[in-house]
């Protein structure tokens, strides 16, 4: 079984642009600053800061993670509510060090996603939901994760769903693997949550139907119905 057997060799395939993860409600993110004066950042950074300025407990899961609520804000010591859903990791922080150049001289922030995860189903080695500690991951390193696609699955036709911030649907993506310049695709890297979902190939699709004891019953009255209908019309005539 070939990945991208269908390769025009006049053009160079070029490479998808990777855009940052979109940051999505329920996203736990590790955000740490620095700056010249490490007095002065304490109050700033989860694990240093006082008990007292704890804005609110419940925006952190117990690793020192902020989790973006579901209305798109973390809470953030001394700077209060920051809306950040559908952000980069790269705007965000661009924003926070922004926000923090009122206190902190120079400040730097650090942005890590902790529980970036997808999930591949159907004809895959093992199907699931699965988290990988790399956030730029793209659909081949998915399958890898899953074990690569089984000899039955239908290469020309994965889907791939995705949950859309700004219609709040699912969007349901055709992807052929067939195909070179499946590289060059705007979905070519996966965002959080991101479901593959790989299909039978049409011969299994019909072994399946075949084998299934409710198709066959059903055939066997189909038959019968037609039966009967052609002794009708006899009959009558």
């Amino acid at each position: 079984m070939i990945y991208m057997s269908n390769h025009n060799f006049d053009q160079e395939v070029s490479q998808a642009r990777y855009q940052g993860l979109k940051i999505k409600e329920g996203d736990a993110l590790t955000i740490s600053i620095s700056a010249f004066d490490e007095l002065a950042i304490k109050p700033f950074n989860i694990n240093t800061m006082p008990s007292t300025n704890d804005p609110d407990k419940s925006d952190k899961d117990g690793t020192g993670s902020y989790i973006v609520s579901p209305d798109g804000y973390i809470k953030m010591p001394v700077l209060g509510r920051v809306y950040c859903l559908g952000m980069t990791k790269k705007q965000l922080k661009e924003d926070l060090e922004e926000r923090l150049k009122t206190y902190l001289t120079d400040p730097l922030v650090d942005i890590r996603l902790t529980n970036f995860s997808i999930s591949v189903l159907g004809e895959v080695q093992t199907p699931g939901q699965k988290t990988s500690n790399n956030e730029k991951l793209n659909l081949f390193q998915a399958l890898a994760l899953a074990g690569d696609m089984n000899p039955s699955a239908d290469r020309t036709n994965v889907k791939l769903l995705r949950f859309s911030e700004e219609t709040k649907k699912d969007t349901v993506i055709h992807l052929d693997f067939s195909e070179a310049n499946i590289v060059n695709s705007p979905y070519y890297y996966l965002q959080q949550n991101d479901i593959l979902y790989v299909e039978p190939d049409r011969n299994k699709q019909i072994a399946a139907n075949t084998t299934n004891p409710n198709r066959a019953l059903f055939l066997q009255l189909l038959a019968v119905g037609i039966s009967l209908g052609l002794f009708l019309i006899r009959v009558t005539n």
